[in-house]
């Protein structure tokens, strides 16, 4: 119980100075399924709030990028709607990649989260001042991440992670009161 409270501690002082998100996609925006159509065509299913929520991060002042080993073209359109700036995909060094992403943002390590749901995703730990894991993240991951989400991969992880963000800086009442006027992801 001790140590539960004390990652919940660690984990709101750690909020309040992220300013990259970075999430991986296969695992965390979508399901992890892979669906093909005919001609061979990959397809994946985003969850619409995890892409407001994305939109809501980006209006309050966070950066948010994509960093994926997956190069499916599904990916690079998704980032293209939500106006994501740094799209990293077919990427086979996720750290060494993250890295370069920080500098080029300026951005230190204990401002950075990062979302992933699987084991390649261990490997970005050193980099990040916040490791979170999807409800159905892989069992040595969850292990080791900072905060373990309620939801799954897909099905609005990204999303309950954005609500916590926006709490932490005292803009998610507002958005709950007033609403969200600046379109549809």
């Amino acid at each position: 119980m001790r140590q539960l409270l004390q990652r919940n501690l660690l984990r709101r002082r750690n909020l309040a100075a992220i300013q990259l998100l970075v999430c991986d996609v296969d695992g965390v925006l979508t399901d992890g399924g892979l669906h093909y159509d005919a001609q061979g065509q990959v397809l994946k299913r985003f969850d619409v709030r995890d892409g407001l929520a994305i939109r809501m991060l980006q209006r309050a002042g966070i950066e948010v990028a994509f960093l994926s080993g997956g190069r499916s073209g599904a990916i690079e359109q998704r980032a293209a709607h939500l106006d994501i700036r740094h799209c990293l995909v077919g990427v086979g060094d996720k750290l060494s990649a993250l890295r370069q992403l920080q500098a080029d943002l300026q951005c230190a390590r204990q401002q950075t989260a990062f979302i992933g749901d699987d084991l390649n995703d261990l490997t970005v730990r050193p980099a990040t001042g916040l490791l979170i894991s999807p409800a159905d993240g892989a069992a040595g991951l969850r292990r080791q991440a900072d905060w373990v989400l309620r939801r799954r991969g897909g099905d609005g992880a990204v999303r309950e992670l954005a609500e916590a963000l926006l709490q932490q800086r005292g803009l998610w009442r507002q958005l709950n009161r007033e609403g969200w006027g600046e379109g549809n992801a």
